[in-house]
C-alpha cells in the first residue's frame, strides 16, 4: 500500500445511510448525506448562506423542544439538540456546512447537513444518549417545511437587523444635509432641461421621504415573513407530527427565535408558494430603485468640477484616473448603483423561481435564499459606505447654485400671471438668442417694473 493510500485511509471514516457506506472526511462532524451532496454537486462556489444555516438550526431547536413537550423525544435528547444548536448559532461550527446552493431545489441535503452535524456533535457531548439525524433531530419534520421556515426566519432577521439599521443611518445623513440646504435656491430640472426654481432642502426632501417610504414598505412586507410553514412536513398535511404539535410550537418558536413567528396558517400555501418571500424581496427591490435614482442624482449634482453641474462638492476619497492627474470620481455613487443593478437581477431570478414550483412544493429555494441574503448584505453594506464616504461629507457650492439661478430662462414661468404665457415665451426666446437675462428683456421692454419683477420671482 502506497503512502498516499495510507494517508487517504487515515483522513476518512466510513459511515452509513440508507444507500450504503460512504467515506466521510474524518476531520468533519457532518455525515454521509452531506458527503454525498458535497461529492455530487461540485457546481460553482456559491454556498448556502450561514445565516440560513443558523436559522435552520433554530428551527431544529424549536422542533426538539416542541417534540419533548409532546412526548415525541426525551427531554435529554431535546436538551442535547438545543445545546448543539446554540453552538451553531454562536458560529462554532461554520466550516461544517460546505454545501453548494446548486443542489436539490428543496434544500434536502442542507437540512440533512444540519441534522447530521447536530447528531454527531451531540454524540461527542454525550455518548450515552446517541441521536439519529432523521429519527431524533428531524423528528416530526420534512425539509419541505423546515427549509422554507428557515428562509422566513433568515429573511426577517436580515431585513430587521441588517438592512433597516443601515437605511436609518442613510436617512439621518440626508436629513442633516437637508437642514444644511435650507435657504439655498437652485434651478429645478425636468426632462434634463431647466425648470422652475426649487430650494436645495426641497430637492433633498424627496430623497428623505423616498427612503422613509422604502423603510415602511420593508417593515410592512417583513410582517408576512412571520407566517411560517413549520408543521406542514412533506406536503402540508402535517404527517408524522405528534398530537398538539402546532399548539405547543406556537409558543416555542417565538421563544427560541426572539421574534413573533406564527405557525397557525395554511401549510399548503407555505410549502407550494413563495408569495410572502417575494413581497419581502420586492420591498428590497423597491429600495434598490430608490437608491439607484438617488445615486445617479447625487453624481450628476456633483459632476464637474468646472464643466458639469457642480452644485454639490462630493468627498474626494481616492484618485479617479490612472492617466488624468487630479481627477476625482463619484465612486460611492457608482458602487451603490452597481449594487442596485445586482439586486434587480436577484429579483428577476427570484421571480422566475417563485413562479416555477410545481404542485405541493417549490424546488428553487436554495438560490432564492442565497439571492435574498446577498441582496440584504449588499444593500446594507452599500448604504453604510454611501453614508460614511459620501453623504456625510457633501458640501454645497453656493456660487454654482447662484450662477444657474441667474442664468435660468425658466424664471419666466413666474412672470406668466403678470404678462401672460405668450409674452413670457417671447421673452425667453429673445433672452436665449441674445445671451442675456430674462430680467434685462423685461425691463428693457417695460413689461414690468423692477419691484414687480422681484416680487414675481421671489420664492413663495
Amino acid at each position: 500500500m502506497s503512502f498516499k493510500e495510507v494517508v487517504n485511509i487515515m483522513e476518512t471514516r466510513i459511515e452509513y445511510d440508507s444507500m450504503g457506506p460512504v467515506e466521510v472526511d474524518a476531520r468533519r462532524i457532518y455525515g454521509p448525506q452531506t458527503q454525498r451532496s458535497f461529492n455530487n454537486f461540485k457546481i460553482g462556489d456559491h454556498r448556502i448562506p450561514i445565516e440560513q444555516i443558523k436559522a435552520l438550526a433554530l428551527v431544529k431547536k424549536a422542533c426538539a423542544l416542541t417534540n419533548a413537550k409532546c412526548g415525541a423525544v426525551t427531554e435529554e435528547k431535546a436538551k442535547l439538540i438545543a445545546q448543539v444548536v446554540d453552538e451553531i448559532v454562536d458560529g462554532k461550527w461554520d466550516d461544517e456546512f460546505p454545501l453548494t446552493v446548486f443542489q436539490t431545489g428543496s434544500g434536502t441535503q442542507t437540512n440533512m447537513n444540519v441534522n447530521e452535524v447536530i447528531a454527531h456533535r451531540a454524540k461527542q457531548l454525550d455518548e450515552s444518549n446517541p441521536l439519529h439525524p432523521n429519527d431524533d433531530v428531524n423528528r416530526g419534520q420534512s425539509t419541505n417545511d423546515t427549509f422554507p421556515t428557515a428562509m422566513h426566519i433568515c429573511a426577517y432577521f436580515e431585513i430587521t437587523k441588517r438592512v433597516i439599521p443601515a437605511l436609518d443611518g442613510l436617512i439621518q445623513s440626508f436629513e442633516k444635509l437637508q437642514e444644511k440646504g435650507k435657504g439655498l435656491q437652485k434651478v429645478g430640472r425636468t426632462h434634463l432641461q431647466d425648470a422652475t426654481f426649487i430650494m436645495v432642502d426641497q430637492e433633498i426632501s424627496a430623497f428623505v421621504e423616498g427612503l422613509k417610504t422604502a423603510k415602511t414598505m420593508l417593515v410592512q412586507n417583513a410582517d408576512h415573513l412571520l407566517d411560517v410553514a413549520l408543521g406542514g412536513t412533506a406536503v402540508g398535511t402535517g404527517v408524522n407530527t405528534p398530537k398538539g404539535y402546532l399548539d405547543v410550537m406556537e409558543t416555542v418558536l417565538p421563544e427560541v427565535t426572539g421574534a413573533p413567528f406564527r405557525v397557525k396558517n395554511n401549510k399548503f400555501q407555505g410549502l407550494s408558494l413563495k408569495d410572502a418571500f417575494m413581497m419581502a424581496h420586492g420591498a428590497l427591490n423597491t429600495l434598490a430603485t430608490t437608491l439607484f435614482k438617488i445615486a445617479n442624482d447625487v453624481r450628476f449634482l456633483g459632476s464637474g468640477p468646472r464643466c458639469g453641474y457642480g452644485e454639490w462638492h462630493l468627498p474626494e476619497n481616492e484618485p479617479g484616473s490612472s492617466i488624468m492627474p487630479g481627477k476625482v470620481n463619484p465612486t460611492q455613487c457608482e458602487a451603490l448603483a452597481m449594487v442596485c443593478a445586482q439586486v434587480f437581477g436577484h429579483n428577476t431570478t427570484m421571480t422566475l423561481c417563485a413562479g416555477s414550483g410545481a404542485f405541493q412544493l417549490n424546488v428553487y429555494m436554495p438560490i432564492m435564499i442565497y439571492d435574498f441574503v446577498e441582496s440584504c448584505r449588499l444593500l446594507s453594506d452599500a448604504m453604510n459606505s454611501f453614508t460614511t464616504h459620501c453623504i456625510d461629507g457633501v458640501e454645497f457650492v453656493p456660487e454654482k447654485l447662484n450662477f444657474f439661478v441667474e442664468q435660468s430662462l425658466m424664471i419666466a414661468t413666474s412672470l406668466t400671471p403678470y404678462i401672460g404665457y405668450d409674452k413670457s415665451a417671447k421673452v425667453v426666446k429673445e433672452a436665449y438668442k441674445r445671451g442675456c437675462s430674462i430680467k434685462e428683456i423685461i425691463l428693457e421692454e417695460k413689461l414690468m417694473t423692477e419691484d414687480e419683477f422681484a416680487e414675481a420671482v421671489r420664492m413663495k
